[in-house]
């Protein structure tokens, strides 16, 4: 393909992780607003997240079976159009359940847009150009994770929290028009989509859809009396056996939504893993620091924003040398790399202090974003380099459902271990004291483990792809 069209490319989808990206940093921290204004208590503020997520999570590789099937370009651009409309309903909801609604239409825009971002850049480029795209559209997501908290506290300023989820309407119609500019997209009509999706594996994604329901519900009972806690386990235990046997019955199913070439390819799934460990790590920090800052510290949300944004910072400068040095030395290497400084970001997070001493927050911040940075271009490269350019769509969605199971896993597991830990408080304030931040402690040190295991797994992938190219070599 032309170096033009693919810097046309390249742009279109950096324009759209940039809305995106303002949109979920936003969304993070106007937790604490939404909960005092809508009158729910601070874990149940969580799921204006969690439900975007799971939806997010539930429709990925649905849709990137449908870009194979119909066209890349045309889900990702429709897309656009519902996360707009999401956006209104979201912005407009008088009450929270109809907020999160409006996060369930917004989320069916977002599966859209994700499940078919990566492989829209596949077929673009080649090898080497790859990760140095992959890395530019890190840079545009980095950009609106730095301005989107500024933003958000800015706009929650003026217009309340509602503010953060109109902006999205009048930035998200100039991308979309420049999306429908650019990007040629075939006009295809409801008959023919039903007839691109009929007998697809259906069975299998409704298993899929109960699982994950069941499973993510399943936060909700980890707090007050112990026959809650059980009730939580069993939904819990329940839910991931279904999810289980969904892709089970998908793998052995004559239509499956995952092609088998890719779930029994082993460096692209340990690749997968070590990104849904990543993920998860990383959103402990996003979610929590949220609630550390704003209600027990007592910042603004603009302030507490502008020191979130410091990790987007980083990333933002990490990341095209990430992706630079991508394409010309051991992309495991430099995957590791990121992960060792995630794990010491964790182990900072842990020794957080009580009063607002800076350097203790501040530095573990932003060797968080570091670790992050040189981590994501390279895993994302070396993940789907390892697919075969006709298996990029679903290979792409189900990086893309890693990286949102990951986070909306994190966000569970996280609020869980921290809520739990503070029985009968509703209202995380100064008040709580001492509890508050053992809990917080506490939720960084299972952190530290997790990041330490996707250091490990990326050890494992380095020593296999250096064993197989010495047996290439000898023969």
């Amino acid at each position: 393909m032309k170096k033009q069209n693919t810097l046309q490319i390249t742009l279109i989808l950096g324009l759209f992780s940039l809305m995106s990206s303002i949109s979920g940093s936003s969304v993070n921290l106007a937790l604490p607003k939404i909960s005092t204004a809508l009158g729910v208590s601070n874990s149940a503020s969580v799921w204006v997240l969690q439900t975007g997520l799971i939806t997010t999570a539930i429709l990925l590789v649905l849709f990137g079976h449908l870009g194979d099937l119909i066209s890349k370009n045309f889900i990702f651009l429709y897309g656009g159009l519902i996360f707009i409309i999401g956006s209104t309903l979201s912005g407009l909801a008088p009450a929270f359940w109809l907020l999160l609604v409006g996060r369930v239409v917004q989320a069916v825009g977002s599966a859209m847009i994700m499940a078919n971002s990566m492989g829209i850049v596949t077929d673009a480029t080649n090898n080497q150009q790859r990760a140095e795209a992959l890395a530019t559209i890190s840079m545009f997501t980095s950009v609106g994770s730095i301005s989107g908290p500024a933003l958000g506290g800015f706009l929650m300023a003026v217009f309340s929290w509602r503010g953060i989820f109109l902006f999205n309407v009048p930035f998200g119609l100039i991308v979309l028009f420049v999306g429908f500019r650019d990007l040629p997209t075939p006009h295809e009509t409801l008959h023919a989509i039903r007839q691109s999706a009929h007998g697809s594996n259906w069975t299998g994604q409704n298993l899929f859809t109960i699982g994950m329901i069941i499973f993510f519900l399943s936060s909700q009972f980890f707090q007050g009396t112990m026959s809650n806690v059980l009730l939580g386990v069993l939904l819990l235990v329940v839910g991931g056996g279904i999810t289980i046997a969904a892709f089970i019955q998908d793998d052995r199913s004559k239509q499956p939504w995952i092609s088998p070439q890719v779930m029994h390819n082993p460096t692209y799934m340990v690749s997968i893993a070590t990104l849904f460990l990543t993920m998860m790590v990383n959103v402990f920090s996003n979610v929590l620091l949220t609630f550390y800052l704003q209600n027990y510290s007592g910042l603004s949300p603009l302030v507490s924003g502008l020191i979130m944004g410091l990790q987007s910072v980083i990333m933002l400068c990490v990341s095209p040398l990430a992706g630079f040095l991508a394409g010309r030395i051991d992309r495991n290497l430099l995957a590791l790399t990121g992960l060792i400084f995630l794990t010491i970001s964790q182990v900072g997070y842990v020794l957080y202090p009580a009063n607002l001493d800076w350097e203790r927050i501040i530095v573990p911040i932003l060797i968080n974003g570091f670790g992050m940075g040189f981590f994501l271009s390279p895993n994302n490269a070396l993940t789907m380099s390892v697919v075969s350019h006709e298996l990029s769509g679903v290979a792409g969605s189900f990086s893309s459902l890693a990286r949102t199971l990951g986070m909306t896993t994190g966000i569970s597991l996280a609020s869980s271990v921290l809520f739990i830990q503070l029985p009968g408080v509703h209202q995380i304030t100064r008040t709580v004291g001492p509890a508050f931040l053992r809990a917080f402690s506490n939720v960084f040190l299972l952190a530290t483990g997790l990041s330490a295991l996707a250091a490990i797994l990326v050890i494992y992938r380095m020593v296999k792809a250096r064993q197989q190219r010495s047996v290439t070599t000898a023969k």
